[in-house]
């Protein structure tokens, strides 16, 4: 699956949730296009994967717009959606959809709150969110304990379809403990920006932990 995806510039502290705000732009129909290609692909593996991490090799080349578009759209076409926000580092998903961050994914993988209860319901009819939560010492550690495979594995029987927004690839390994509970991998590379060594070398640290299905060509002009 590859796409070329023209998208607003980013913004500090939430992303173009172009897909709800303008349905009829050539940016919401890209999307649309993203997800015909994904739904194709996974209608032809004969397991039914449902559960995405979608990341980049670096920080600034689109991922989190391109996620939050990428479950609207589904959600808009009727498929039940859940939107993680697994970046424990630096989440931005809760800005997006004016939700509040005050419990999330870090307060159920802590034992705080039950993954049920942390669940928001957004403003987009199929879609549900789970915001990153407050700040903690240790993502890592988190991303990559019990709790949370068993988190992705309740959430894939709820969902139609789970995709997740997590950290860069090549700066911190939270990409690729994430990916190992998941059925594949959705690279967000950025026209002009991403150097091709980048994309080389994120495949290839994530290659042991999940399958690449996928990468999106962000900002072609």
């Amino acid at each position: 699956m590859r796409i070329m995806n023209r998208k607003s510039s980013h913004l500090t502290n939430k992303v173009n949730l172009v897909t709800a705000n303008n349905k009829r732009s050539k940016i919401s129909e890209e999307y649309r296009s993203i997800r015909t290609n994904f739904l194709s692909l996974i209608k032809d593996k004969e397991s039914q994967s449902q559960t995405f991490i979608i990341t980049s090799p670096n920080r600034g080349e689109g991922k989190t717009t391109t996620v939050a578009n990428f479950a609207i759209s589904l959600a808009q076409l009727g498929k039940k959606v859940l939107l993680i926000d697994a970046n424990l580092r630096k989440a931005t998903l809760h800005f997006s959809f004016k939700v509040s961050n005050y419990v999330g994914l870090s307060s159920v993988l802590l034992g705080k709150t039950l993954f049920e209860d942390a669940i928001i319901e957004t403003e987009i009819q199929g879609l549900n969110l789970l915001t990153s939560g407050p700040d903690t010492y240790n993502p890592a550690d988190l991303l990559g304990s019990t709790l949370m495979r068993t988190l992705i594995e309740a959430a894939s029987e709820k969902y139609d379809v789970v995709l997740i927004d997590s950290p860069s690839v090549l700066e911190f390994t939270d990409s690729k403990i994430i990916a190992s509970h998941c059925d594949g991998l959705i690279l967000v590379i950025q026209w002009g920006k991403t150097k091709s060594n980048d994309v080389i070398l994120a495949q290839k640290i994530i290659s042991d932990s999940t399958k690449l299905v996928g990468v999106i060509l962000n900002d072609r002009k």
